[in-house]
């Protein structure tokens, strides 16, 4: 008895490999044959939820992995190639296109020796793989040698689970009933799931479980159910540590295989009743895998057809969950389409928005120039977030209707635009900034490092003096003073790193790297002077004197600088 035991498990064990290899086969080997080409279909018909849906199940029938497409989908979305509405509707169609795996194993896994259609797609595919050159037509081989494993896999649990049968008979598992036995299965096809990362083997183990005769029709159901819910786990587990947006489309898929979940369970009695009902009709007292992957779809269709029509209202509550530091940042606080009904507030509005960009930039910048900086990854969100927010105040003053604003406002405009192209250009150098203050300790010679020391000193004392905007109006003479003692270290700094490399006292890569950064520091006040002449005046509610204003920027500015 126990030898028998250890065969049948050993016996589904390799089965149960032999799929899992079968649906990686699959799965890469389709990705490479379709190129480009599934990746193009979900970022670019996904316009809507409705579209979303359709393309999300197309392309998991395809693949033969859902959880190919949530990653990938996931992926989309941290890009900002597919807003969360969108990739919400692609996750419910992927669980609807999962379901294709069920079909493919009762309409062809049963009723004939598998091993008759499996061992010659099992060769064409082998050979497909050797002979052909190109490598989407490899990854073609690759595809139907996963075919024809998945056959033989499906073969081998099946005469496992015949075994399984055969020494403990098919009332073996019959004992599991009622109310608590289709709890104890629910829990069974997600722990499977969870365990093999695929709802695909999982559904094929209870499909050939059930057609063995192993367990009870509703028992499979259950099953299928519990490994319905278990497929979030790939999912979750891929966001750990990832971005919010990815925890949002992992919290979306699991939020709809939790109501597919209840909705499956509510309708299971009646369901039951109706499988039963017409497999003795159709005389398939004996086939329950069809009436199976019936069911799994039906659910799935009923969860796609009660969510979708809630999915902005499920993408507006889910943008509420996992706030990041860098996402409430990067969102403008003053700017709301309301206001646009309103020209003159919404003018308003931008000037609130541009000193707000301001000092978050100047804040970000003081930051970088400090003894003390932040972690590169950490500096690097926070100076994404600030040209977004700059993007979305271009956005928002495109968007302004200017034949309703007077003339003197309508002239704001423009010059809102520069103002914000300058801070967004202040944000994009505080990473190399940053990195130059690290990379001080790598000078050895003193009076080079002290001279950077300097220059980086001058600098945060100009960063410094653009937020105190009260304080610069009252005197300008100041700021300008600031400026040129900045421009006059860099100055001697460029000289004597110049000097040092030619003389071999520091490394010339490394001269080279400091100088570098130190471009980038130098353009960063440049763009904060010429952005500190209109956000004064904004702060003061001063009319902009567009005549002196190129003037006066140019006096800002340190010689040399040029426009972004």
């Amino acid at each position: 008895m126990e030898g028998s035991v250890l065969q049948i498990a050993f016996t589904a064990a390799g089965g149960l490999a032999l799929f899992l290899l079968a649906m990686s086969m699959m799965t890469d080997g389709l990705k490479v044959f379709g190129g480009q080409g599934l990746k193009v279909l979900l970022r670019d018909w996904t316009s809507n939820a409705a579209r979303g849906v359709f393309t999300g199940a197309l392309v998991t029938a395809v693949v033969q992995s859902s959880s190919a497409v949530t990653v990938a989908t996931i992926g989309f979305v941290n890009a900002g190639v597919l807003s969360l509405r969108q990739a919400l509707g692609v996750i419910f169609g992927s669980n609807v296109g999962t379901t294709m795996t069920g079909w493919l194993v009762s309409l062809v896994g049963f009723g004939f020796k598998i091993e008759a259609l499996a061992l010659p797609i099992l060769a064409v595919g082998v050979a497909t793989r050797l002979l052909a050159s190109g490598k989407r037509v490899q990854g073609l081989g690759d595809a139907l040698a996963g075919f024809g494993l998945f056959f033989l896999g499906l073969a081998i649990l099946k005469s496992a689970f015949a075994g399984l049968t055969d020494t403990y008979g098919a009332d073996a598992f019959s004992g599991a009933s009622g109310i608590s036995g289709l709890l104890l299965f629910l829990g069974l096809g997600f722990l499977a799931t969870v365990l093999t990362q695929s709802s695909s083997a999982a559904i094929a183990i209870i499909l050939t479980a059930a057609t063995q005769s192993v367990i009870t029709l509703d028992a499979a159901a259950a099953a299928i159910i519990g490994a319905n819910i278990g497929t979030t786990s790939t999912a979750v587990l891929a966001v750990v540590g990832a971005t919010p947006n990815a925890k949002r489309v992992a919290a979306g898929h699991l939020a709809f295989n939790a109501v597919t979940g209840v909705i499956a369970l509510v309708i299971l009695p009646g369901v039951l009743t109706a499988l039963a009902f017409f497999s003795k009709l159709l005389g398939m007292s004996d086939q329950p895998a069809p009436l199976l992957a019936l069911f799994h779809t039906v659910f799935n269709l009923l969860g796609v057809a009660l969510i979708l029509p809630f999915t902005d209202r499920l993408a507006r509550r889910l943008d509420r969950l996992f706030r990041s530091e860098e996402e409430d940042l990067g969102r403008p606080q003053h700017l709301d389409k309301t206001v646009l009904a309103a020209p003159v507030l919404a003018v308003a509005a931008l000037k609130k928005e541009l000193l707000r960009l301001q000092s978050v930039v100047c804040g970000l910048a003081v930051v970088a120039l400090g003894s003390q900086a932040a972690k590169p990854e950490r500096t690097r969100r926070r100076s994404e977030a600030a040209q977004s927010l700059s993007e979305a105040i271009a956005n928002f003053t495109t968007s302004i209707r200017m034949e309703n604003l007077p003339r003197d406002i309508a002239e704001e405009l423009p010059q809102v635009l520069r103002t914000s192209r300058y801070l967004e250009e202040v944000a994009r150098q505080i990473p190399a900034t940053e990195a130059l203050r690290r990379d001080i300790w790598k000078i050895h010679h003193t009076p080079t490092s002290i001279s950077i020391r300097n220059t980086l000193k001058l600098a945060e004392r100009v960063v410094e003096s653009c937020l105190m905007r009260g304080e610069i109006s009252q005197d300008l003479d100041a700021f300008r003073a600031a400026l040129e003692q900045f421009e006059s270290s860099y100055q001697e700094t460029k000289a004597m790193l110049l000097v040092s490399a030619a003389t071999h006292v520091i490394e010339v890569r490394l001269a080279e790297t400091v100088l570098d950064a130190l471009s980038h520091t130098r353009r960063l006040i440049d763009q904060l002077a010429k952005a500190s002449r209109y956000l004064r005046a904004a702060d003061s509610d001063e009319p902009s004197d567009r005549s002196s204003q190129a003037d006066e920027e140019t006096q800002l500015e340190p010689s040399g600088a040029d426009d972004p």
